[in-house]
């Protein structure tokens, strides 16, 4: 009988340690999730930070850094950036909205919105910080010159090294080429042509020689909003082609994600309000993400649960 019973606890024990859970992160809200696979083997989540309590979405600052090696146990590595380390940025602090990542030649870039006044509406600015190292001593280098005062930069680098830019809300989706320098704009940068209902939150990634760009939309019913949206090319840059709808309102006001392969598996990152129930302290989850023999991907059913360990 004592030896079933260890057994039965030992069962028990093991089931915990190795399946995840959503949201992934529980001591502070995070949303807006920019997933991303390094070098050294690991994946980084680098996500914006609720402020509690909140007053909306204007308290938002103090970015952190997650990793995993299993998708099951996550590390902090603490807060990287933060509003009063913007030298441009508003003197009133928060409005760190979602950012992203992008590694180019050892160097990490770290992609991030921020007004630069008062009115913070008409003066947004991405920022650029770096640093040799994923989710520390991060350093504010200034911000990409001559771009329109929008939110949600996604930086994807292709296989043969160049850089792009994208950027957008309110409707509005540009990309872009980026210098070897990661933070100057080369050429104009140019609306996504076959978008459909785009809203915000775009992310592009690549597979199979496809391109995939991923966006929240303007669905409104019930209360809830953001679908997630997504588009196929065989250029990062465009036109487009309108695919279809990949994850359903949660119940969060808002969605905005990413997609990332990690270890053969697909994922795919988003958030909700699950721990809150209000739309504006949210928190990160994460999902497998499948594809159908001719590259459409099938619709994400977020869980509880979460992925679960790498094979």
């Amino acid at each position: 009988m004592k030896r079933t019973t260890c057994l039965l606890f030992a069962a028990i024990a093991f089931s915990a340690i190795c399946h995840a859970q959503n949201p992934f992160v529980t001591d502070i809200y995070t949303a807006d999730p920019s997933a991303h696979v390094w070098a050294d083997g690991r994946l980084y989540v680098y996500p914006s930070h609720d402020v509690a309590p909140p007053r909306g979405c204007d308290l938002m600052d103090k970015y952190h850094v997650y990793s995993t090696d299993d998708m099951v146990h996550w590390k902090d590595h603490g807060v990287i950036l933060q509003a009063s380390d913007v030298p441009w940025g508003r003197k009133e602090g928060g409005f760190m909205w979602a950012p992203d990542c992008a590694c180019k030649n050892g160097v990490y870039y770290f992609y991030f919105p921020h007004p630069s006044g008062t009115d913070w509406n008409k003066t947004w600015k991405i920022g650029v910080a770096t640093s040799t190292k994923p989710a520390s001593d991060f350093t504010v280098k200034g911000y990409i010159q001559g771009l329109e005062p929008m939110i949600d930069p996604c930086v994807f680098v292709d296989n043969d090294g160049q850089a792009y830019l994208y950027y957008g809300g309110g409707g509005i989706c540009k990309g872009g080429k980026l210098k070897n320098d990661m933070m100057t704009i080369d050429g104009a940068m140019q609306p996504m042509v076959g978008l459909e209902d785009f809203h915000e939150a775009t992310w592009v990634h690549k597979r199979k020689g496809l391109y995939y760009l991923s966006y929240s939309d303007n669905h409104d019913s019930a209360g809830k909003h953001n679908r997630m949206r997504y588009a196929t090319s065989t250029s990062p840059l465009g036109p487009w082609t309108y695919r279809g709808i990949f994850m359903d309102p949660t119940d969060s006001y808002t969605n905005h994600g990413s997609i990332v392969e990690y270890k053969g598996q697909w994922y795919s990152f988003y958030h909700t309000s699950a721990l809150s129930h209000f739309d504006w302290l949210r928190s990160i989850c994460v999902d497998k993400l499948y594809y159908n023999a001719d590259g459409t991907i099938r619709k994400v059913i977020p869980t509880k649960t979460g992925p679960g360990p790498v094979k």
